[in-house]
């Protein structure tokens, strides 16, 4: 691990340091007195606080250098310096402030264009999906990467696009066979008795809330629907998605939750050693394993020749080395893999 990874509490505080510090003094009494009458030299800082400091500390918190990611950064500080430094004080940067927000402009622009993009070839996108022998959570990624530009804003979309298919487009859909990591478990039980307790929650505080606190009340409500939403999505997108095993690639998924791609000639071992499965797993693996009231480990962890790609919700993605699993099925599991010319 490296020292920036290490230290990537530092940045955050240090990103938190530097915008309350910037709000708490143009925005409070206590911060206006103690500006002095010339506070250009005061101004200045806070620019480069939030057009050099506050993007180079994100930076280093999300451990991920781009130009474009930069230029974004830079040109939200501007928007910042314009909300929190009061508008007389900063006349004389107002040149640079714009700047940053005619940037920031455009890169918004060009996210709308994508989308766009994306709207139009949705048919094609579908289509597609509706031809592929792969599951859908993985025909979707595949086919929107075919005909729109990868960016996070697409990602976001497409992965809320999968939340309202599975939960209100997928009941009609046969449950394919095969390979699946829920049966055993008390995943769907548990799931299904939070779904309950957020409605219950939902009806028996929204109204009592509502008299006290609107806007509370108001959020909350979305959240508590959004919530039932996701998770009767997730429930549906586990029971449609079991894994899938062809001759290069075996695809796992866990609900809406994660899932990755594994190339079988990238497996270099499957270690099924009950005391190697008891030890606590290092940050380079993954556990595809449904937690519900018992503590339960893996039947058997992949090991890979090189790391894969595993994607989790919103579109996030990070490589891990190993895959942990628990399957319903371990025996018939370690048989399909060797059906397909995979040795352990």
């Amino acid at each position: 691990m490296s020292w920036i990874e290490k230290s990537k509490p530092i940045w955050l505080i240090l990103v938190i340091f530097v915008l309350s510090g910037n709000y708490m003094l143009y925005q409070t009494s206590l911060g206006i007195n103690l500006l002095p009458d010339e506070a250009q030299a005061v101004v200045l800082g806070s620019l480069l606080d939030l057009m050099i400091c506050f993007p180079l500390f994100m930076i280093l918190y999300r451990n991920k250098f781009s130009l474009k990611a930069l230029i974004a950064l830079v040109a939200f500080g501007c928007i910042l310096l314009r909300l929190i430094v009061p508008t007389e004080l900063l006349a004389p940067y107002a040149m640079i402030t714009w700047s940053g927000i005619v940037v920031e402009g455009c890169l918004v622009l060009v996210e709308c264009l994508l989308i766009v993009t994306l709207l139009r070839y949705m048919p094609k996108i579908i289509h597609d999906v509706k031809e592929n022998q792969l599951p859908t959570l993985f025909a979707f990624s595949q086919a929107v990467g075919k005909y729109v530009k990868q960016h996070p804003i697409i990602q976001v979309i497409c992965s809320e696009m999968l939340v309202l298919y599975y939960a209100f487009g997928s009941w009609r859909q046969a449950v394919p066979k095969g390979l699946t990591l829920y049966k055993k478990s008390n995943y769907m039980a548990f799931q299904i008795m939070i779904i309950h307790a957020i409605i219950v929650e939902t009806i028996g505080i929204h109204y009592w809330l509502h008299t006290k606190a609107p806007i509370v009340s108001i959020v909350l409500l979305i959240f508590n629907i959004y919530s039932v939403i996701f998770f009767l999505a997730d429930l549906q997108a586990m029971r449609l998605n079991p894994i899938f095993i062809d001759k290069k690639s075996m695809y796992l998924s866990l609900g809406l939750i994660k899932r990755a791609k594994i190339d079988l000639d990238n497996i270099a071992a499957i270690i099924d050693d009950s005391e190697l499965l008891a030890q606590k797993r290092s940050k380079e693996t993954i556990d595809f394993i449904l937690r519900d009231f018992e503590s339960v480990q893996p039947d058997f962890i992949v090991q890979l020749k090189q790391p894969v790609t595993v994607t989790f919700m919103i579109g996030i993605e990070k490589k891990y080395q190993y895959i942990a699993i628990k399957s319903d099925n371990p025996t018939e599991l370690k048989e399909a893999l060797a059906k397909n010319k995979v040795r352990f």
